[in-house]
């Protein structure tokens, strides 16, 4: 019995494990209360008897003869096997064998044995303890209530060097400094007296023989209390947070000075308060040097390196590290200096140990260095954009520690918060130059393909007056093979106007893709030139020659089928007509009030033009120079459309080197557009009856129709969706209905009728009996859309030629 354990939660204690002994020939000689109590065999029952008839199951026999070999041949055993109880259930149990020798050279077996499940968990709770002391990167200390320490673990032996055995008996804050002793000390006290843990205090932790070095530690107490209460010592879990805590002190500097710098738009200034952000907390000595370039307002080149103008500077002494740089005056880095490096290569340089001399070495003046003291170096580059504009120098003199690669990367955020503002400074005064760039950049740069018109543009903005202008142009394909024609003037001058242009320009084509009427297209810009003018007034701007009043436009819209050309203007000159024989006139056009006045009513009027005629859409800058009779000026352009056989390309020139000095006063936006005739044969048409037969019809007539024209394989596919939309036409509409299919750059089917109701596209449920034709028609279809007139409406849709839209 002397063999057990005494550890009182070890289920193989004495007091704990049910124990029997064996001869030498397997034969059960002694039996405890435990094994009979989880056993259920009484002494009588097993004593005298073989262990592998009375316990042991035959289905478990070879492993436990197994057992038995590996313990005669070793002296000992450990293992779970199933032990049958005396109700012949089978009990998992952990056992342990070794051999005995009496006093007479007789040998028996001595088997201790406990609960599998208590064996499992006893050997879990041996292994979290061994792990606590051996393998946890957390570490361990145990106090006792002397305030000496009973053990730590492994972890604090690798933090401070000194093997885990020396630290027994030692006083609690032992290799501490005296002050980061005492608050280990005062911590233990309060947890010994209170019995109360403290969780996650910080502890400054800086050891006797390397005071320089400072590290922090987040510390867990809690008590440790025997079964009565009565507290044995105090644990505590000890974290090494200093680098969470140096990175914390890092982003409170970063917020604290991110805040300090860049407050101006001016690149010195900002170079100034970067300087003096870095005094003291990250270095003694600060300077910031910018390329001359940038503080001009220019943008730099690539890998330059210099010359440099200091325009920043700040220090905890009078004197200031390097050769004399005065300030505001450009100077070059010698080639071979970290700021020259930094200024071709745009890379950050860390020196943490400046070797003596270097000073001298470097082209410096070799008297500051005793003086100052300088032994660490950082230079980073201030980028932008990729683009370097100078440098930012750091020293450390008084210092001791030498910079580190934390201290470059804290000094790299700055940096690049600071170059951004100098950046935003410098491209502050070229905002002219943006302001045009964003004219041209919402202007249209290429033509839509269409079939309906041939088409040539001019953009031409002035040359002498102050600001931009809003001018522009559109052409906007539209369903059934039409194209929309567009020229507008933005009253005013500036980046308003040109915001304002392109603003306009969104909607218009926004309101093309609602095939809506040009005089209601108008309408609605009318409704929206005055919405942004309560806009601005209600932001208060109203600066001279920038505020929008309002706009002129000039909206068409032309159909190759019919020839007709629909158009409305409002407040704009009305465009020049030139027919296939060269005879030009201004078409006769109601004028409209100008967009922004709001109230007043536009017009469109309907023409027929011929093919080949020109149609030639322009702004006010075109004829409207000060130098030239507006009459005189729309004679001119006559003559120069007269031709309308030549290439438009050409027409299009003539007519800006007949009108538009080489250096224009106002902007000139010019649209030339040559009508093209869809031939007969693209075109079919058909009338159909208000009667349900008339779906059947539409479907022979589109099959017939699509054959004719090679397009048997989209016949499947347009045949449901004409008669989808005939019937639909029958059902809700109540009149006649058109249908007509278009074969140009893709195959066109459109049903018209004589009611205004919009269809509504909605997604039928499994028990409604309709509502999923015009869902079908949508899956079909590459495009669809409606369109309003005055006699009705018109549902069209779009299918590639090139096969069966899937």
């Amino acid at each position: 019995m002397t063999e057990l354990s005494e550890s009182h939660d070890d289920p193989f204690a004495q007091h704990l494990a049910a124990v029997a002994v064996l001869d030498d020939r397997g034969a059960v000689v002694g039996w405890n209360r435990r094994a009979q109590e989880l056993l259920g065999h009484p002494d009588a029952a097993v004593l005298g008897r073989p262990a592998l008839d009375v316990l042991v199951d035959p289905r478990d026999r070879p492993a436990a003869r197994q057992a038995a070999a590996r313990c005669r041949r070793t002296g000992g055993w450990f293992g779970v096997l199933k032990v049958r109880h005396s109700d012949g259930r089978l009990v998992e149990m952990g056992l342990r064998a070794h051999a005995l020798t009496r006093d007479d050279g007789t040998r028996e077996w001595f088997l201790a044995g406990a609960l599998a499940i208590d064996v499992l968990e006893w050997q879990r709770d041996r292994a979290v303890l061994d792990g606590l002391y051996r393998r946890c990167p957390i570490g361990l200390v145990v106090h006792g209530p002397d305030l000496r320490l009973l053990r730590v673990n492994r972890a604090i032996e690798r933090v401070t060097g000194v093997p885990a055995a020396d630290f027994r008996g030692l006083p609690t804050g032992c290799f501490l400094l005296p002050d980061d002793a005492r608050r280990a000390v005062d911590r233990v006290r309060r947890v010994l007296e209170t019995g109360r843990p403290m969780v996650y205090s910080e502890q400054l932790v800086r050891m006797e023989w390397d005071p320089a070095r400072e590290r922090v530690a987040m510390v867990s107490s809690f008590p440790m209390e025997d079964p009565s209460g009565r507290i044995l010592g105090v644990a505590e879990m000890i974290e090494d947070i200093t680098e969470r805590y140096r990175a914390q002190r890092r982003l409170a500097f970063l917020d604290q000075a991110g805040s300090r710098i860049g407050t101006t738009l001016e690149a010195a200034e900002t170079a100034r308060e970067l300087a003096e952000a870095m005094v003291p907390h990250l270095a003694d000595h600060a300077s910031v040097d910018l390329l001359q370039q940038v503080t001009l307002g220019e943008e730099p080149a690539q890998a330059l390196a210099g010359p440099v103008v200091r325009v920043g500077t700040s220090g905890v002494g009078a004197r200031q590290p390097g050769p004399p740089h005065p300030q505001g005056e450009p100077v070059e880095f010698a080639p071979d200096t970290p700021e020259a490096r930094c200024l071709a290569e745009g890379r950050p340089v860390l020196e943490p140990v400046l070797p003596p001399g270097w000073f001298s070495s470097q082209g410096r003046q070799g008297a500051h260095a005793p003086e100052l003291g300088a032994h660490s170096l950082i230079v980073v580059p201030l980028a932008a954009r990729g683009l370097v504009l100078g440098v930012m120098t750091l020293w450390r003199t008084r210092r001791p520690e030498p910079f580190e690669a934390d201290d470059l990367t804290l000094a790299q955020e700055l940096a690049a918060r600071a170059a951004v503002a100098i950046d935003n400074a410098r491209r502050f005064t070229q905002q002219q130059h943006t302001a045009f760039t964003l004219q041209s950049s919402l202007l249209p740069r290429t033509v839509p393909d269409q079939s309906a018109v041939e088409v040539a543009l001019r953009y031409l903005p002035a040359s002498a007056a102050p600001g931009l202008g809003g001018d522009w142009f559109d052409v906007i394909p539209l369903s059934g093979a039409r194209v929309a024609l567009v020229v507008g003037d933005v009253v005013g001058r500036g980046i308003h106007a040109a915001a304002t242009m392109g603003r306009l320009r969104t909607a218009v084509h926004t309101l093309a893709s609602l095939d809506l009427e040009p005089d209601e297209v108008l309408s609605r810009l009318d409704d929206l030139i005055l919405l942004l003018a309560a806009e601005q007034e209600a932001a208060g701007e109203r600066p001279v020659g920038e505020q929008v009043v309002g706009a002129t436009c000039l909206y068409a819209v032309y159909d190759p089928v019919s020839g007709r050309c629909c158009a409305a203007r409002a407040g704009h000159p009305p465009p020049v007509v030139t027919a296939p024989d060269g005879q030009a006139a201004l078409l006769d056009l109601p004028a409209g009030p100008p967009l922004g006045l709001g109230g007043l009513p536009f017009e469109a009027r309907d023409i027929e033009l011929d093919e080949g005629s020109l149609l030639c859409l322009y702004t006010n800058g075109l004829i409207g120079e000060r130098h030239l009779d507006a009459d005189a000026g729309l004679a001119t352009l006559r003559r120069a459309l007269a031709r309308p056989a030549d290439a438009l390309e050409r027409t299009c020139q003539a007519v800006v080197d007949s009108l538009v000095p080489a250096r224009p006063s106002d902007d000139v936006a010019l649209l030339i557009a040559r009508t093209r005739m869809l031939p007969p044969d693209d075109v079919a048409s058909w009338q159909l009856p208000p009667e349900p037969a008339s779906a059947a019809r539409a479907r022979e007539l589109t099959s017939a129709q699509l054959a004719e024209w090679g397009l048997e394989h989209l016949a499947f596919t347009t045949e449901l969706i004409a008669s989808e939309l005939v019937t639909n036409v029958y059902r809700y509409a109540g009149g006649p209905a058109t249908l007509r299919l278009i074969r140009e750059r893709s195959l066109v089917c459109e049903v018209s009728d004589t009611s205004h109701t919009s269809p509504h596209l909605r997604r039928a449920r499994t028990t409604d009996e309709g509502g999923r034709g015009l869902f079908l028609v949508a899956q079909l279809a590459e495009r669809w859309g409606t369109r309003y007139s005055r006699d009705g409406k018109t549902v069209w849709t779009e299918q590639p030629l090139g096969g069966a839209f899937t």
